[in-house]
């Protein structure tokens, strides 16, 4: 899944230190809220998803696959392009949209891991994994008072690098049978480490983002919402990466 890069104004590392201010606070906690409430739902599809078989058939069990699995990055797309200034709703429309359909598109990734005796038991150990990562490096992020404006371009060309070798490898494997060797682990240790910086790197542009939007209530909830689906995708990919690297070539 391709990360979500929402725009914010680079603020002075002077301007970090702000984590005892309570409408920052209540800012963040709304953020968190819908993050988790958006995992919840994802995950709940999800399970839904891999533990039936009529719904992997209908959704994964012919060319409808690849609209089940790239409806999220399409919503995130006409989201950029067609909506530079949405309402609190349509903001909450696409976040709500992009949530499900992640759902449906992680069901078939759920019930390929949880084949086996120990499967399941894997993914429950990878979200762990991945909680933990996420909260402390969100943690830090927070409150931090090194300025990590800097980390963006370097973050996102790695986000652009693994794209492309996963196009290499996906095209190697599909004229040769096999998938470059070793090529599957690289992406997934890279992956931990670029969405690992992100979650810190994001959680401090959204801290930044707040002081920027002046108070402007309709301005924050709509930056609530895409500040959730930021922290969002960043833990699904992270989770996705340590799932690969945890779970093995499947």
């Amino acid at each position: 899944m391709s990360d979500y890069h929402f725009q914010t104004r680079s603020i002075p590392a002077e301007r970090a230190d702000m984590a005892v201010d309570a409408g920052l606070r209540s800012f963040m906690l709304g953020v968190y809220n819908k993050m988790g409430l958006g995992l919840l739902l994802s995950g709940a599809i999800a399970y839904g998803v891999a533990v039936t078989p009529a719904l992997l058939q209908l959704f994964f069990g012919g060319p409808q696959a690849f609209v089940v699995l790239f409806a999220p990055l399409a919503l995130i797309l006409i989201s950029n392009f067609f909506m530079r200034n949405p309402s609190p709703t349509a903001a909450n429309i696409i976040y709500w949209g992009v949530v499900a359909t992640m759902g449906l598109s992680l069901g078939l990734t759920v019930a390929i891991y949880a084949a086996g005796a120990s499967g399941m038991m894997t993914i429950v150990k990878a979200l762990l994994v991945t909680a933990a990562t996420f909260g402390g490096l969100s943690l830090w992020g927070y409150t931090t008072k090194r300025d990590l404006t800097g980390w963006g371009t370097f973050l996102y060309m790695g986000v652009i690098g693994m794209i492309l070798a996963s196009v290499v490898n996906l095209g190697f494997a599909y004229f040769t049978g096999a998938p470059i060797n070793g090529l599957d682990f690289a992406i997934s240790v890279i992956g931990v480490l670029v969405f690992s910086g992100l979650t810190a790197y994001k959680t401090q542009m959204i801290k930044y983002m707040y002081y920027d939007l002046g108070g402007d209530q309709r301005a924050i909830s709509v930056g609530t919402t895409y500040a959730a689906l930021g922290l969002y995708i960043t833990f699904i990919n992270l989770f996705l990466s340590i799932l690969r690297i945890m779970g093995g070539r499947r």
